[in-house]
């Protein structure tokens, strides 16, 4: 709205309807434009059209909607500035394979030069193989697992070679929180494993775990899988309990970790919970009691508390936008905008270059770049996607996430 207006006083557009339309420049006929609105017309016909799926409802819906807030928010920024302009289109594909396949048709109806693929895993491994047939280059904020970047995810050979990720991969969040329970033995000793074994985020995260700890004699005396949508985790937390597990690690989303957290505190069952990414939400969950996540450990590569001038002055505006604190998600998005304003600027990219042509150009960018944001300093990309960055371990204190200082 604040831009509007702006560009009302800058065209120099009479607010006060009894002044004359001679008085305004106007020419009194019917089929003139008034000049806000052909202001908007030009900055549309050059902007960049950047398109996204991710799940705007259902169960994953608060990583999707902060996704949406994160990179609107960054394009009415860039935007403002002047120089290359965006244009920002989202559709909902509920965290579903089939219906993200639905989401690309409709994006391309809507022009997407750019994508940020899909904001979680599963959805974007279905659709990667389909960005790389049609040459469209993707950066995606969350789509954490190797099989978005790699025809073989569980191997990690054949990259698609046009889909990057902004956030750190499954293998480094496994590999990143085996070794640091491994240096923090305060935290536990024996180690129980609560994962998706029917879900490729939370497999990629306990295979790397378990390769790390193995490495780093990290005692793992318990492993219990679910599948689908369960709700009851009773067996396992029992079973772990059994084992003499006093750090249970949960690779898994904010909502089953909810439940398990809900039943262990039912059952008197009080070990250090360690989670990673997906854990992010868990604190805006509706109906849950944040006062059951007290303590519980995550890595991620974002805290809303950092005092650093970027962070602090993002908290600040998205707060003022969205009257919420922003988790990871909406902090990934917002450097995925700002990244590829970056390269698109260094490669001269323009909204008229064919999708194939934009492809070419941010490959060549992104393997050779630099990118400083609000999830990492001096980021760079290898040859398949795959971003060099380091996660940060957090602790949940009196309903804030808290950086943990080693």
């Amino acid at each position: 709205m604040k831009k509007f207006f702006s560009k009302l006083l800058a065209a120099g557009v009479c607010t006060v309807m009894a002044v004359s339309l001679a008085a305004c420049g106007g020419s009194g006929s019917s089929d003139s434009k008034p000049a806000e609105t052909a202001a908007v017309e030009e900055e549309e016909s050059t902007a960049i059209v950047i398109g996204c799926s991710g799940p705007l409802t259902g169960d994953a819906a608060t990583y999707g909607v902060a996704v949406q807030n994160g990179a609107n928010m960054a394009v009415d920024e860039l935007n403002e500035k002047g120089g290359i302009q965006f244009k920002f289109v989202m559709e909902d594909d509920v965290n579903d394979a089939e219906k993200a396949v639905s989401a690309y048709g409709s994006l391309k109806d809507q022009g997407m030069q750019i994508s940020l693929l899909t904001v979680t895993s599963t959805p974007a491994a279905a659709i990667a193989p389909t960005y790389q047939e049609e040459k469209t280059f993707a950066l995606t904020p969350s789509a954490s697992s190797p099989s978005v970047t790699f025809h073989d995810g569980v191997n990690q050979v054949d990259p698609f070679g046009n889909i990057f990720q902004m956030c750190f991969s499954d293998p480094g969040q496994g590999q990143g929180s085996a070794a640091y329970i491994a240096t923090h033995p305060e935290l536990g000793t024996k180690v129980a494993i609560i994962y998706k074994n029917d879900d490729n985020y939370s497999t990629g995260i306990y295979d790397t775990f378990k390769a790390q700890a193995a490495q780093d004699n990290l005692e793992i005396v318990y492993e219990g899988a679910f599948s689908g949508t369960a709700n009851d985790f009773t067996v396992q937390l029992q079973a772990a309990q059994d084992k003499g597990a006093d750090l249970v690690f949960l690779p898994i989303y904010y909502q089953p970790a909810s439940l398990i957290l809900n039943q262990a505190n039912a059952m008197g069952y009080a070990p250090t919970f360690f989670g990673v990414d997906g854990m992010d939400g868990i604190l805006t969950l509706e109906g849950f009691d944040t006062s059951l996540a007290e303590g519980v450990y995550l890595l991620t590569p974002f805290n809303a508390d950092g005092q650093d001038d970027l962070t602090r002055t993002f908290t600040a505006r998205y707060k003022m936008h969205y009257n919420e604190t922003p988790n990871q998600f909406a902090a990934d998005a917002y450097d995925c905008i700002f990244a590829l304003a970056q390269a698109c600027e260094a490669a001269g990219i323009t909204n008229d270059m064919s999708n194939e042509e934009i492809c070419q150009k941010l490959v060549e960018q992104f393997k050779t770049m630099e990118f400083t944001g609000l999830t990492g300093t001096g980021m760079v990309w290898d040859e398949n996607g795959v971003v060099n960055k380091v996660p940060h371990a957090m602790v949940i204190k009196n309903g804030s996430y808290v950086g943990v200082d080693d």
